[in-house]
């Protein structure tokens, strides 16, 4: 009786051992096969910012996901990004898509959109009207070493804190990311 409990004793770890293995293998086996948005290194050129796989990306002034599919950021927000494939040769254009919303024009008649990558400034962009934009730039390969760059955005209007809503809303944000040239 005692060899058969010794038995079992040693079989219980070797098999939890086995399961703990193969749980902790099979997300990443599905990581990789699914073709997910991260490359090897975990981060992805392109950011869905619904998206909770890339959410580690998003480093500040960016708000909860909304409607499944866009988040408000703050007057200032960041992003780290993989840099594609040659950008380092070639360069990079970076894209993000964005809404300025009515309510940020309401008492302003324009906001600027300025940002940076790895700390050089971009051209700033101004926008007038509400609606849904998309904000281009080319990046020198000069700025772009490495695996993957931090950008940084703000605007120079808000809608300040208010009673029914705690946060600075900048603008509302869909996806951020660098397109191959």
């Amino acid at each position: 009786m005692t060899k058969s409990i010794l038995r079992r004793r040693r079989a219980v770890p070797a098999a939890t051992i086995l399961i703990a293995g193969l749980a902790l293998a099979t997300p990443a086996c599905k990581r990789r096969s699914a073709g997910g948005p991260t490359g090897e290194e975990g981060l992805a050129a392109i950011v869905h910012v619904a998206d909770p796989r890339t959410a580690s990306q998003l480093v500040g002034g960016f708000y909860a996901v909304e409607a499944n599919a866009w988040r408000w950021t703050a007057g200032k927000f960041s992003v780290v990004l993989r840099l594609p494939r040659n950008a380092s040769s070639k360069g990079a254009i970076l894209q993000l898509k964005l809404t300025i919303p009515d309510a940020v024009l309401a008492h302003e008649k324009a906001v600027t959109l300025s940002g940076s990558v790895n700390g050089v400034p971009l051209k700033p962009e101004t926008y007038t009207h509400p609606g849904q934009y998309t904000y281009l730039r080319d990046i020198a390969a000069a700025q772009l070493e490495g695996d993957s760059a931090g950008v940084d955005f703000s605007v120079d209007k808000t809608i300040p804190p208010s009673a029914a809503d705690k946060r600075e809303l900048g603008l509302i944000v869909a996806e951020v990311g660098f397109l191959s040239k």
